[in-house]
C-alpha cells in the first residue's frame, strides 16, 4: 500500500474511500445481475436481455479503473529478480525511469483513448500521430451509435438534444459506456505522475507490489507448520 495511507488529508481520503466504493458497487453489480439472470434462466426460463452486455461493460470499468488504483496503492506485479541485485541508489533510479516510460505509454493511451471516444459524443479527435497537434476536422460523428439491449435511461436523456440532434435514443448511447476510456486514461496519467513523484522523494520504493505477497503468505496462521 502507498506509503502516505495513514497520513492523507480529508479529501485525498474521501477520494480514496470513493475510488474503493465505486469498484465495489461496479464488482457487486456484476455479480448480483449474474445471479439473477441465472436464476431467471434456469428457475423461470427467463432472462434479462441486457444482463451480459451491462456486465461485459461493468468488467470493462472495473479493469480500467483498477489499474490506475494498482498505481495508487502499488498493487501491480512485477519481477524485481534483477533489481533487486542492484544497491538501493541503483534500484531507486530504475523505478524512476519505469515511472518516465510508464508516463509516456499512459499518455499515448490518453491519446488513443480520447480520439476512440470523440466521435461518439459529437466531439472531434485530435490530429498527429504520436502528439496531438490540433483537432482532425470533418470527422464522422458516432452519437447515434447506441448499445445492443442496454435500455435508454431517463437521466441521459439530454444527450439527445446536446449531441444527437434532438433524436430520440431508443438504446444506451455509445458515449456512456465508453466515456471510461478517456476518464480512466487520464486517471492512469495522475497515478503514474504521483506513484513516480512518490519513488523521487522517498516514499516509496517501487511502482509494483515487490514482496508483499510473500509476506502476507508468511505471516498467514499455519505458515510455519
Amino acid at each position: 500500500m502507498s506509503a502516505d495511507t495513514k497520513t492523507r488529508g480529508p479529501l485525498a481520503q474521501f477520494i480514496h474511500s470513493l475510488e474503493e466504493t465505486v469498484i465495489a458497487a461496479i464488482l457487486g453489480a456484476m455479480t448480483l445481475i449474474t445471479f439473477v439472470n441465472v436464476v431467471l434462466r434456469y428457475v423461470f426460463n427467463d432472462s434479462l436481455i441486457w444482463g451480459l452486455e451491462v456486465t461485459l461493460i461493468l468488467f470493462a470499468w472495473l479493469v480500467l479503473l483498477g489499474i490506475s488504483y494498482g498505481f495508487k496503492v502499488t498493487a501491480h506485479l512485477g519481477v524485481d529478480a534483477i533489481t533487486n541485485m542492484l544497491s538501493k541508489p541503483k534500484r531507486r533510479v530504475l523505478a524512476i525511469l519505469t515511472g518516465v516510460i510508464c508516463l509516456i505509454y499512459a499518455l499515448l493511451l490518453l491519446k488513443g483513448a480520447w480520439d476512440y471516444w470523440a466521435p461518439f459524443a459529437a466531439l472531434q479527435p485530435t490530429e498527429g500521430r504520436w502528439f496531438p497537434t490540433g483537432f482532425t476536422t470533418g470527422v464522422r460523428d458516432r452519437a447515434f451509435y447506441v448499445t445492443d439491449q442496454v435500455p435508454m435511461l431517463g437521466m441521459f436523456r439530454w444527450l439527445e438534444g446536446a449531441i444527437n440532434y434532438g433524436e430520440a435514443y431508443d438504446k444506451l448511447p455509445r458515449v456512456i459506456p465508453y466515456f471510461i476510456l478517456p476518464f480512466s486514461s487520464a486517471l492512469i496519467v495522475l497515478r503514474v505522475v504521483q506513484a513516480t513523484l512518490d519513488v523521487i522523494a522517498g516514499r516509496r520504493d517501487s511502482l509494483i507490489v515487490s514482496h508483499e505477497a510473500e509476506e502476507a503468505v508468511a505471516a498467514a496462521p499455519g505458515s510455519q507448520e
